[in-house]
C-alpha cells in the first residue's frame, strides 16, 4: 500500500509527459527552482550527476590532448559585434550587463551564451608560430542564455556545459578534431548513458551561428521526440579573420589558422530521464549513476543488522557507489519507493533472517526483478548485474529508436504519419530551404540531422518531389 501511495504522487507519463518529467526532477530532488525565473537550483543528487558526467569526459578530453582553462563570464559588446553572423544567431537571447555598482558601464557587458569571441581575442594575443600550434583548450563554466519558455536541464536562462575550443594549422586538421570529438560525444552517450544517438550533420539553417559545418548528435526520447544531445562546429577561419588571430606559418608567410568548438551541457541529464525513466521515477545506467547500490536494512532494530548493513557499506564501497539508508523514522517500504524514484540501479535487502542464512535480497531498478543471493557471492554477482542492466538499458533505448522510426515517402504521408505519432522520419529532401521551413510551418517539426550513412531509399524529395539530394531525419524536438 505504501508502494502505491508514494508512485501515486508521480504524474504517469502517459497521461502528461511534461507534468511526468517536471515530478521527476523535483520528487527525485535533482534541482529545484531559483527565486529568478528561468533559473534552477542543481540540488546535491543532480550535480553529482553532472560530475560523473564531467569526470569521465574530462578525462577523455585530456588523453586527447586538451587542456582546461577559465575565461571570463562577460564579454564587451564591442567584441560580440565583431562576428556578425555569431552576434545575429544569439543577439534575441543575450543578457545584458550595463552597470558597475551604481554607475553606468562606458561599454555594456553580455553574459556569455557562448565563449568565442572572448576565447579568440585571447587567441589572438597568444598565437605566433605555426610551431605552437594547435591550441586545444576547454573550459567548464556556465552560460546564459535568456529563454522565453524553460524547464528544468532541457532549457533554462543558465546552464553548465563544456566549451572546447580548438585552432590548427590546416582545414584537415581542424576537420579532424571536429569529427572526433563528435565521435566521442557519440561514444559516451552510448556507453556510459545507454543512449545511442544518429550521427550526421546539420543543415544550413540549423548550423551554429559562425560555423561552416555543424555536427550532431540526436537522441530519442521515450515520447519518440529528439534531443539535441551534443554539437561539434568546423568554424574554417571566420574567426580567425574577424578576430585576427594569426601565425608566422612554415614558409614565413603570415597566415589565418582553422577553428573548431564543441559542447556539451547539463542538459544531457534531462535527456538521460527521458530516455530511460518510468512511471516509478528515474532509471540511473550504473556507469554513471551518483549512487550505485543501496543498502535497506529490515528489521533494523534487531540486534546485528545495523552492524552488518555498516560492514557491507565498507566493503562494497571500495568497488562502487554505496548508500546505506539507515533511517529509522521511515519504513523500508518508503525507503524502497525513495530510491526507486532516484534510480539507484541495485538494492539490497538484509535483515535478521537473511544474516542467519548468509544471503540478502537484491532487487534490479531496470526489470524491477528480486532474486536472494549469497552473501559469499555478493561482489561476483554484483559485477555481472552491473553490466548487465546497463547493457539491458541501452537495450531498452535502441528498441525505442527502432519502433519509433519511420520512412514517409510524400508530405500527405508525413503529415499524417506525425499527426498518429512521434518519432524520427527519414525522408529524402532536394536540399532546398523553402522545404526546410515547410515542414516547421505546416508540422511543426524539425531537421535534425543528414547522417553520415544515408538510408537513401527513393530518389525524390519527400517534400516536394524534385530530385533528392540527401536522407534526412526529422522530427519534433526538446
Amino acid at each position: 500500500m505504501e508502494n502505491k501511495e508514494f508512485v501515486k504522487d508521480l504524474t504517469k507519463m502517459e497521461d502528461d509527459f511534461a507534468k511526468w518529467y517536471t515530478d521527476i526532477v523535483l520528487k527525485a530532488e535533482l534541482v529545484d527552482y531559483a527565486p529568478i525565473k528561468g533559473f534552477m537550483v542543481i540540488r546535491p543528487y543532480g550535480y553529482a550527476l553532472w560530475e560523473n558526467i564531467q569526470n569521465v569526459l574530462d578525462t577523455e578530453f585530456k588523453k586527447l590532448g586538451h587542456k582546461n582553462c577559465y575565461f571570463p563570464a562577460l564579454i564587451p559588446e564591442s567584441l560580440l559585434n565583431k562576428e556578425k553572423e555569431h552576434v545575429e544567431g544569439f543577439a534575441p537571447e543575450v543578457a545584458w550587463v550595463t552597470h558597475g555598482g551604481d554607475k553606468e558601464l562606458e561599454e555594456k557587458l553580455c553574459f556569455r551564451p557562448t565563449s568565442e569571441t572572448i576565447i579568440c581575442t585571447m587567441y589572438a594575443r597568444w598565437l605566433h608560430s605555426y610551431r605552437e600550434l594547435p591550441f586545444k583548450y576547454n573550459q567548464w563554466a556556465n552560460v546564459v542564455r535568456w529563454e522565453k519558455t524553460t524547464r528544468p536541464f532541457l532549457r533554462t536562462s543558465e546552464f553548465l556545459w563544456q566549451e572546447g575550443h580548438t585552432i590548427h594549422e590546416t582545414p584537415e586538421e581542424a576537420m579532424e578534431e571536429t569529427l572526433q570529438m563528435h565521435k566521442v560525444y557519440a561514444d559516451f552517450l552510448r556507453n556510459y548513458m545507454a543512449m545511442p544517438v544518429i550521427m550526421g550533420e546539420k543543415s544550413e539553417k540549423e548550423r551554429f551561428a559562425g560555423a561552416e559545418r555543424t555536427y550532431t548528435v540526436e537522441a530519442m526520447m521515450h515520447d519518440g521526440k529528439a534531443l539535441q544531445a551534443g554539437t561539434s562546429h568546423y568554424l574554417g577561419q571566420h574567426f580567425s579573420k574577424a578576430f585576427d588571430i594569426t601565425f608566422q606559418g612554415r614558409d614565413g608567410k603570415i597566415e589565418n589558422p582553422y577553428q573548431t568548438s564543441w559542447g556539451v551541457s547539463t542538459r544531457m541529464i534531462g535527456g538521460l530521464i527521458m530516455t530511460h525513466g518510468d512511471n516509478r521515477g528515474l532509471k540511473m545506467p550504473p556507469r554513471i549513476a551518483p549512487i550505485q547500490v543501496v543498502i535497506v536494512p529490515i528489521a533494523q532494530q534487531k540486534e546485528g543488522v545495523l552492524e552488518k548493513v555498516e560492514t557491507l557499506r565498507e566493503t562494497l564501497s571500495k568497488k562502487y557507489r554505496v548508500e546505506a539508508d539507515t533511517r529509522s523514522e521511515v519504513t523500508p517500504g518508503f525507503k524502497f519507493n525513495h530510491w526507486e524514484l532516484r534510480g539507484v540501479p541495485l538494492r539490497i535487502e538484509i535483515g535478521p533472517k537473511d544474516i542467519e542464512a548468509n544471503q540478502c535480497i537484491i532487487f534490479r531498478r531496470d526489470t524491477l526483478e528480486k532474486e536472494t543471493i549469497s552473501l559469499d557471492a555478493l561482489d561476483e554477482k554484483l559485477e555481472v548485474l552491473m553490466e548487465d542492466i546497463q547493457n539491458n538499458m541501452l537495450k531498452m533505448a535502441e528498441e525505442n529508436l527502432e519502433q519509433r522510426t519511420f520512412y514517409a515517402h510524400d508530405f500527405e504521408e508525413y503529415k499524417k504519419l506525425f499527426a498518429e505519432r512521434e518519432g524520427f522520419a527519414k525522408i529524402m529532401w532536394c536540399g532546398d530551404r523553402v522545404c526546410e521551413d515547410k515542414v516547421k510551418e505546416e508540422n511543426s517539426t524539425t531537421f535534425r540531422c543528414i547522417p553520415f550513412e544515408e538510408d537513401r531509399f527513393q530518389d525524390v524529395c519527400t517534400i516536394c518531389g524534385k530530385k533528392a539530394k540527401h536522407m534526412i531525419y526529422a522530427a519534433r524536438q526538446y
